[in-house]
Formats: C-alpha cells, structure tokens, sequence
C-alpha cells in the first residue's frame, strides 16, 4: 500500500508537470495562429454545475470561469495520479508508447464530457480543431509518462537492455500480428507459464489459452470473407500496432528484458507486414484468379513466425 501511495503521489506531481506543458502548448498556439482561448471548459462546468455555483450576475460568471481551468488541472493531475499509481503495482507502458496513450486518456477524459453534454460537436470540429486539441494533450501525455519515470527510476531496478535475440523475437511477432492480429498474442499465451514475468503469467491459464486460440480461429475464419475490412485503414491498422506492441514488450519481460525498444520493433513490424500482405494478396489473386491461396499462404507465415517467436530456449 505504501508503495501503491507514493506512486499515486509521483503521478500526481508528474500530471502536474504535464498540466503545465498542456497550457503553455496551447498558449504558445494562441499566440501563433492568434487563436482565441477556449471558452469550452467554462461552459461544461455551467452545464454540469448549473445551480450548484452559488452567486449571481458577475459573481457567479467569474467562478465560473475560474472553475472551468481548475477542472483541467484537476484532470490531468487525477490521470497522472492513476497512471503512477498503475506503474507502482508493475504496468509499465513503453517509452514509445506511454506518452500518446496518456495524452489520449487525457483527450477522453476531457472531450467526452464535452460530447455528452453537447457543449461541442467533435465530429464536426475541423482539422485546426483536432490539433489544436491533439497537440497540447500529445504535450501532456509526453511530460506526465517521462516525470513519472524519472521520479520512479530510484525505486525501479533497471531491466538489461533487450539482446538482438529478443528484437528479432518481437520483430517476428509483430509481423505475424501484422498479418492476423491476435495471432502474436495467441502465441505468446499458449507458451505462457505461470512463473513468467509480466504479462505472460497473466495469460498462462487455461482460459486465456482456449479463449487465445479461438479468437485466433475465429479470425482466421473472417479473415477471408470479402466483407472484412481493410487491416491498412486506421481501424485495422491500430490495433495490430497496439497488438504487436504488447506482445514485443512482454516476450521481452518474459526473458527478464527491457521492454520498451521490443514493443517499438513490434509495432513497426506489424505496421510494415499489413501493408507487405496486403500488397502480396492482391499479386496473389491475381496470378490465382482467387483470393484463396494468397490468404492461406499469410496464415501459414503468421503461424510460422509466431511460434518461432515464443520457442522457449536462449
């Protein structure tokens, strides 16, 4: 529990760091672009306190836009609160990855109530808008993950860096999830023992283990109807890049290893392999005159490179 608090307390003093990045982000794009300040925070606090601000007038107006920069600061110090609290009891994002993963926590939890509430309309906001609000919680999310590392290192052991074995592991992995993308993590459960570290033991069960291999079918299955979706689209395109991150990192961790360049080997593999397929399907159905063989030549890749990802040995 200590150690739960005290990194509950480093995350809030990093979502502070990040808080600040966040507004001067902003500022700086206001004075560049002579863009005017929000006014959004102040409006969602009077459509989500509405008789809760006591006043009238002018004073009930200048609470309320002193109430609207305090429940940014609030946000981003909860969120950074949670996020050292999380790396205290063992979830530790990736160098790579930790930085944009906060910065979208911190864009959900702040342009979600702006949704529901109908303050604004996301989907009709225009690119200007999306990185006017993209960059500064990118800033955000950048600051909080990097002071909540530096202020943890003195408690947290340094892994050795990943060996050359370990890169080519996760390489193949993420290429494999490229191609179908649970298929890597499928792998990594059905070799998964229960003393592994990190995220292995967490799916060495023999739940995790039928449920990895049924999802892995199931996508094998839909893989070849003419309905599924292209996996180069964003939507296709993320997950697998997520995907291959978590299972670069974690064969890593499985072998007592810095995760954090094996997640970033895994992502690109995976990114670089769904367009690679993509492109040798397409060659493939034409040759063929079907999209048949090539789908079952990506399936024995996948299945090959993944297994000789998580082969047990030196």
């Amino acid at each position: 529990m200590v150690n739960l608090m005290r990194g509950v307390a480093r995350g809030v003093t990093a979502g502070a760091a990040g808080t600040t990045a966040l507004n001067a982000a902003s500022g700086l794009d206001s004075v560049v672009r002579a863009r005017p300040a929000s006014t959004v925070p102040e409006q969602l606090v009077e459509r989500v306190a509405k008789d809760a601000i006591p006043g009238r007038g002018k004073v009930r107006k200048n609470r309320v836009a002193a109430l609207g920069p305090l429940a940014g600061i609030g946000n981003g110090v909860g969120i950074g609160g949670l996020a050292g609290g999380l790396r205290a009891v063992g979830l530790r994002l990736p160098a790579g990855l930790g930085g944009p993963v906060l910065g979208l926590a911190a864009m959900v939890a702040t342009d979600g109530p702006v949704a529901l509430t109908k303050v604004s309309r996301p989907a009709e906001w225009s690119t200007d808008d999306w990185l006017a609000d993209i960059v500064p919680h990118l800033a955000y999310g950048v600051v909080t993950h990097r002071t909540i590392a530096s202020l943890s290192k003195d408690e947290e052991r340094p892994p050795p860096a990943a060996r050359c074995r370990t890169l080519i592991r996760a390489g193949a992995l993420g290429a494999a999830t490229g191609l179908r993308s649970s298929i890597g993590m499928s792998a990594l459960s059905l070799s998964a023992r229960r003393d592994d570290a990190g995220v292995s033991s967490r799916i060495a069960g023999p739940w995790a283990k039928t449920g990895s291999v049924v999802v892995a079918a199931g996508e094998t299955v839909l893989d070849k109807q003419p309905t599924t979706p292209d996996r180069t689209e964003p939507p296709g395109l993320l997950p697998r890049a997520g995907l291959a991150a978590t299972s670069g990192g974690a064969v890593a961790a499985r072998y007592g290893e810095d995760p954090d360049l094996p997640a970033l080997v895994g992502a690109a593999a995976a990114i670089g392999s769904a367009m690679a397929g993509i492109r040798f399907r397409a060659v493939a159905r034409k040759r063929c005159g079907k999209d048949l063989p090539g789908a079952l030549v990506e399936d024995a890749v996948a299945v090959v490179l993944s297994w000789l990802a998580v082969r047990r040995g030196k």
